[in-house]
């Protein structure tokens, strides 16, 4: 154990410091203090020394220069069994300080301020406070470091214990904790500062990653996998890391990898929108003005798949297509977890009685999620900015002997946003604007096309066909124009493009190509 006798006090943040300080002067812990600190504890009647008091030396060039000083830091630095270092301070009039309470200028806070000003966001660049943190924290076998009040009740509680005096392991958590708080508070201001002269589409030569844990899950993939859930430490749009659960069990690992890929695809819609997902693909979407309609239409594309589904809509969730979800929940339709922008409280009641049943609500979607997607390989990482190409009529290129209807069109444009969203090889059926029929995830695309019609039955015929990559062959497009397909839409650039659109031009199909492609690995 090792007695607190001076302890020093600056803080930007003044939650519970009053209670904190009070604590400290009933342990007869000796408070050092600066600025608005100081004001702070002076106003709430406990006795403080100023730092320039100590020092000798005056806070000077508005503040920046408080606390930099060898008196500060000798006596943090200072190993007491030292018998060297004794003598040293000694010889300086350096006395020693025993703890360092410290949290910094609301950096982060101030750079995500709409329009902030270079010059404003240079000013909360904090010097001094992180000098101490790391001297303290430097020499935990003699100093303890606070660096958030979330730190408070703990240390207050041993101290008021222990007469006092704090444990070896509390000193070195709390060096641990501090570390890392300068370490995350240096690479935000890196990461403002690079950001600056970055242009969208650069890649970053260092990337600094920063998520902090949300909770730990039972498990991962499998229940022999470790796993836990980490977001950024602000939410930059609405998003699945930062819904509020509205009802039923924890998330699992897999239920928000699902959630994710529910809400992706629906966001990308402007019409009422519903997807059902089942591992990571959407076995059924579509859009409809009536958004119960739309959930209807979705489940329909594949019933047996839905069982055991994610479902996400981009509108909020009414009372009648809550109704809707239950009726087909009590039908044998296992829906797992619903993601939605908002439900009616007359929704959320009726979806609730299932006290099992995930409900997640985001917030109005936006679209101001970041523009880098990371996944890992061992020892690296792969970083690539999102699919978030967007097509119009105009950018098609009509290359068979008939031209798409406008029936026809307007399926073709749904079924390759929606297409962009199945894991590749992939191979999209639509009617209007539902899925009737998805192929996904194969080795080849034919097995893919084969695949979709199966799943699409007697709906294949009259159906619209989105490929998310090139026909390499024509057996995908013979498969399709047997089933009754009328219309394709693929980027095209094959080298076997003129046997594809001859085997197009047999069935009278229309095609057309994107000149894009989208491949979800």
């Amino acid at each position: 154990m090792k007695k607190i006798k001076r302890a020093l006090i600056s803080t930007y943040n003044k939650t519970n410091l009053v209670e904190f300080g009070k604590i400290l002067t009933d342990c007869k812990i000796e408070i050092l203090s600066t600025g608005g600190t100081a004001s702070c504890l002076r106003e709430a009647g406990i006795d403080i020394r100023d730092i320039s008091d100590y020092t000798g030396f005056p806070e000077m060039l508005d503040g920046r220069l408080k606390t930099l000083h060898p008196k500060i830091h000798g006596g943090l630095l200072a190993i007491r069994k030292n018998t060297n270092h004794i003598d040293q301070t000694q010889e300086h009039g350096i006395q020693m300080i025993d703890m360092v309470v410290c949290n910094l200028y609301p950096f982060e806070a101030t750079v995500a301020k709409p329009n902030v000003e270079l010059a404003n966001a240079i000013e909360n660049i904090d010097i001094g406070g992180p000098t101490m943190i790391r001297s303290a924290a430097k020499n935990y076998q003699d100093v303890a470091v606070l660096t958030s009040p979330q730190q408070y009740a703990g240390v207050m509680a041993e101290l008021t214990e222990s007469d006092g005096c704090l444990s070896r392991k509390s000193r070195f958590d709390l060096a641990k904790a501090a570390f890392t708080h300068t370490a995350l508070y240096d690479q935000a201001i890196s990461n403002y500062l690079v950001g600056l002269d970055q242009e969208d589409d650069d890649m970053p030569e260092v990337l600094n990653l920063r998520y902090n844990k949300r909770q730990d899950l039972r498990y991962g993939e499998n229940p022999h996998q470790s796993a836990a859930f980490y977001r950024t430490p602000t939410a930059l749009a609405s998003c699945v890391a930062w819904a509020d659960q509205l009802n039923g069990q924890p998330l699992s690992y897999n239920n928000l990898l699902d959630l994710e890929a529910a809400l992706e695809i629906v966001r990308d819609f402007s019409e009422p929108t519903c997807s059902i997902i089942k591992h990571n693909n959407p076995c059924g979407l579509s859009t409809h003005v009536d958004l119960g309609q739309s959930f209807l239409d979705a489940l329909d594309c594949d019933r047996v798949s839905a069982f055991g589904s994610i479902v996400g809509f981009n509108r909020e969730v009414d009372l009648n297509t809550a109704n809707l979800l239950r009726e087909e929940a009590k039908s044998g339709i296992k829906i797992e977890a619903i993601i939605a922008p908002s439900f009616t409280s007359e929704a959320l009641k009726q979806l609730s009685r299932v006290k099992t049943r995930r409900i997640l609500a985001t917030g109005e979607l936006t679209h101001g999620e970041s523009t880098l997607q990371i996944r890992n390989i061992t020892d690296g990482v792969l970083v690539q900015s999102r699919d978030s190409h967007d097509l119009s009529r105009i950018d098609l290129q009509m290359v068979t002997s008939r031209n798409p209807t406008e029936d026809e069109m307007r399926s073709l444009l749904f079924s390759w946003k929606a297409c962009k969203h199945v894991k590749s090889n992939a191979i999209l059926l639509a009617q209007g604007t539902k899925t009737v029929g998805i192929g996904a995830g194969q080795m080849s695309r034919v097995d893919s096309s084969i695949i979709a019609v199966r799943k699409a039955g007697d709906q294949a015929k009259g159906s619209v066909l989105a490929s998310d990559a090139f026909f390499p062959f024509p057996d995908g497009v013979e498969t399709a124009g047997k089933a009754g397909i009328t219309a394709i839409i693929q980027p095209g650039g094959s080298v076997a493009d003129k046997a594809v659109i001859k085997m197009a031009n047999q069935y009278d199909m229309a095609m057309v190509f994107t000149g894009v492609r989208h491949f979800k690995h």
